[in-house]
């Protein structure tokens, strides 16, 4: 009985150590078949990693030829948000996939769509805009269309104008059309004061009053005093217009007739030194024997508003003659 109850506890205890020995045995192949996998999954994530570009933002402002300022404002729109921000860093990186989408930004730009239409059109699932937004897009594109083909034909006119002027002969005998124009009269301290009465009082006046003046542009003045005087000069001043307006305090809007003959003469220089040019002017006309049939006018055409030099202002003076 005694040696059955030893065999029975050797066996219990062969029988136990085998178990343990078993549970040992699987939990050290768990463990490393776990660590084996977890190993495993982080190669494949270390290699998907190398193998998805991406490109910092310096990188893709490179590449795609667009400043990093404009990129950041894409960012603050919400257009183009990079594909990972560094949470240490901050650096920015971008996936290759956002080329496309930039290229898609860019055109739909050159398109005459904003960025805020554009990215409404990203949010929506088609991401391509609709018959009826291109087709306000095409009338959009013929109104501006229609814009620069008549500013390209007031440049032009502007140019000839001033070759016109550029090449003129120092004197030469022209008429002067029938013009509506918008006039101010005031007796002024000296003529440096003239353009300080323009651009403070004339001018913002006319602004105020809606006129519209015709291109090239013709601005002239007249003196009304009877003999010379350096200051407390009473002169009026003229610009042409398209259309009469309703005078004001400072602004009257008058006709002027035409004049069939004026002797038309170059003035470079301050207008300080205006009697040198009228001197040659009058002794021009004594000459060829023409006679003043009425008051001078002074067409300003360079001046401080555009020649820092003096010496570079550019006067048409216009002797009415018969």
């Amino acid at each position: 009985m005694l040696n059955e109850s030893c065999g029975l506890r050797v066996a219990f205890h062969k029988y136990t150590f085998h178990e343990k020995s078993l549970k040992i045995i699987r939990f050290s192949l768990d463990s490393t078949l776990g660590s084996w996998l977890n190993f495993a999954l982080a190669s494949k994530n270390r290699t998907n990693m190398r193998l998805k570009t991406k490109l910092k933002i310096g990188e893709f402002s490179r590449l795609m030829q667009v400043t990093v300022k404009t990129l950041r404002h894409y960012e603050q729109k919400g257009l183009l948000i990079p594909e990972e921000v560094d949470p240490w860093t901050g650096y920015r990186y971008y996936s290759i996939s956002q080329m496309t989408k930039l290229n898609s930004i860019r055109q739909l730009q050159r398109l005459g769509f904003s960025l805020e239409e554009i990215k409404d059109l990203f949010e929506d699932e088609s991401h391509v805009p609709s018959i009826e937004q291109l087709t306000v897009k095409i009338e959009e594109t013929e109104k501006l269309l229609q814009q620069l083909l008549a500013r390209r034909s007031q440049l032009l006119e502007w140019v000839d104008s001033r070759k016109k002027v550029k090449t003129m002969e120092k004197f030469s005998i022209q008429s002067l059309p029938e013009i509506i124009v918008a006039s101010h009269r005031e007796v002024i301290a000296d003529y440096s004061a003239l353009g300080e009465l323009c651009c403070t009082v004339i001018g913002p006046e006319m602004q105020r009053l809606g006129c519209k003046c015709p291109p090239p542009g013709y601005c002239f003045t007249i003196e009304h005093q009877q003999e010379y005087t350096p200051t407390n000069i009473d002169i009026e001043y003229c610009e042409q217009v398209e259309e009469m307006g309703t005078d004001s305090s400072i602004i009257q809007f008058k006709r002027l007739a035409e004049v069939p003959k004026a002797l038309c003469m170059q003035h470079y220089g301050p207008y300080e030194r205006f009697y040198e040019s009228y001197t040659e002017a009058f002794a021009y006309l004594e000459e060829q024997g023409y006679k003043i049939a009425g008051h001078p006018r002074t067409s300003y055409i360079d001046g401080i508003w555009n020649q820092v030099d003096p010496e570079k202002w550019l006067s048409i003076i216009q002797i009415p003659i018969e």
